[in-house]
Parts: C-alpha cells; structure tokens; sequence
C-alpha cells in the first residue's frame, strides 16, 4: 500500500466528472408505444415517473377519443336528408312502442270498465226487484160506501128504430172510498165505467175521473151513474106498473166496475200495477128514492 498522492486524485475525480447528456436521435418511422414514449421525454431525462404517467395518459386518451369520433362518424349521417330519413325512423320507432304500451293500457282499461259496467248492471237490477217485490205489500184499499138513486121514470115510448116499448131514465151517484198505504210511492187511479145492470140488461153508465193518490192518504171518490131513455123491451116485468106506482117499484140491480191502480215507483223502469173487479148488489125501490143504500156488506171484491 502507498500513499495517495494530489495527481491520483486528481485523475480519479476527473474520470467520474459527469458527462454532457446525449441528444436523442429522432427518426421518421412509425415508432411503437414505447419508442414514443423515448421520443417524448428523452430530451429531459430529470423527469420523474409520476410525470412520465401524467403525460403519457393524454396520449391513450387522445387516440380513444379519436377512434370514438371515427366510429361515430361513420354511425352519423353525411348529409341533411339521411338525418331527416334517420330521424323521422327513430321517431316511427318510438311512436310504434308507444302504440304498443298505450294498446296494452287500453286493453286493460277497456276490461275494468266493462267489468264495472255489468256490476252496476246487476246491483241496480236486484235494487229494482226489491223495490218491485216491496210495492206489492201495499196493495190499495178499495170501499163502495153507498149509493144513493136520485130517481127513475118509466114511460111509454119507441127505440130508434120505431119500435113501441117502455123507456127507464135513472139517475143515481156511488160514493167510493181510496186509500192508499204505500209509504214511499204514489198512485195513479183509473177506472173501467159503472155499469148497472138488470141481469144482462145495461141500464145506466158512469164514468169515474182520474186522480193520483199520494202516499198514506186516502179519498172519498162519488161518481154519477145515469141512464136516459133506455129501451126495456118487456124485460123487466118489475117495473110494470111503475108508471103509476113508483112507490110499489124494488128491481134487483148488480153494480160493476173494475179499478185499476199504477205506481211508478223509480220513474217508469219500476213499475207496479194493481187491479181490482168490483160487484155489487142493490135493490132499487121506490120508498128509498133519495136516500143511501150502504154498500159495505153488499159487494164483492177480486
């Protein structure tokens, strides 16, 4: 081992002096990724490796940008009437989904109304039928109370064809009572004529007018039954000698009509109907000439 001398350190510090930095040489090539990444940053060797990712991201980033621009480029139409003819598609397209999603609805909907449509139906036919089924307990009541012969004549005289025979006028009213019991509806009353017969023989006729009946309440209806100048033809030997005794006269007579009743309980889709055939009997006589006959007992009713 010898000593170092100031010459030998000298030479060893000269010959780890730092060199000057190369220049790259940059070629006209294609250079691959990692040549362009030399070609990029040789020129500063100093930079640090978060710089030489920093820099190089843009790179990748700028070629998948451009090939994304290049792919829609080539999806984009190049002129304005395929923009049009590709945007009025795309609008055909989804106007034909919307069809499809609103029929698919409309389908549905249509079901739900019919669905509706039916119960409705049902419910307001069975609320109809209660109410038909719950008219009929309040069936009108129905009284003749009286009659009451004003008088009679009987004399000689011809038809209308000249025949001679004995000629009856009679005049006479019926007092009929009506009630109707019916809480939540009216009535409305018609009659068939009064007709007083001597067995097949019509002798008088009346004609009872037509009246509504409100609920729970009641009236007393007099008609007038009359006859003038009806043809006997012999057929009632009773009145024989009426003409010049009437107070000897008492001819069996029948009573008829028949009365019929109407309720339109829920307008005109509900309604019930009531009818009723009276009969009843009633002896005229001369002695009760302007007095009531009661009928109570007298008359039947169906």
């Amino acid at each position: 081992m010898h000593a170092k001398t100031d010459s030998d350190g000298t030479s060893v510090d000269t010959s780890w002096q730092p060199r000057s930095p190369r220049r790259l040489v940059y070629y006209v090539q294609s250079p691959s990724n990692h040549d362009m990444e030399k070609m990029s940053y040789g020129s500063s060797p100093t930079v640090s490796p978060p710089h030489l990712y920093y820099h190089c991201s843009p790179i990748h980033h700028s070629r998948e940008s451009s090939t994304s621009r290049f792919s829609n480029s080539l999806k984009m139409p190049r002129s304005l009437s395929a923009w049009k003819h590709t945007r009025i598609n795309d609008e055909d397209g989804g106007d034909h989904d919307g069809d499809a999603d609103e029929d698919g609805g409309g389908g549905a909907r249509k079901v739900k109304l019919y669905f509706i449509g039916l119960l409705f139906f049902v419910l307001f036919t069975v609320f109809c039928l209660i109410l038909w089924g719950a008219s009929k307990a309040y069936k009108p009541e129905i009284l003749v109370k009286s009659m009451v012969f004003e008088n009679f004549y009987v004399q000689a005289g011809n038809d209308q064809t000249g025949v001679p025979t004995d000629m009856l006028s009679l005049n006479s009213t019926v007092k009929i009572h009506y009630r109707n019991p019916a809480t939540f509806f009216a009535v409305h009353v018609t009659s068939t004529p009064l007709e007083i017969h001597y067995f097949q023989l019509k002798l008088a006729s009346g004609q009872m007018k037509k009246f509504s009946q409100p609920r729970k309440s009641r009236r007393t209806v007099v008609t007038v039954v009359h006859g003038s100048q009806v043809p006997l033809y012999g057929g009632v030997p009773h009145l024989a000698d009426a003409r010049e005794h009437v107070n000897k006269a008492a001819v069996p007579l029948n009573l008829t009509f028949s009365l019929r009743s109407r309720a339109y309980i829920l307008g005109r889709l509900v309604k019930s109907k009531f009818s009723m055939r009276v009969r009843c009997t009633v002896i005229l006589t001369g002695k009760k000439l302007g007095k009531p006959h009661n009928l109570t007992e007298a008359c039947v009713y169906h």
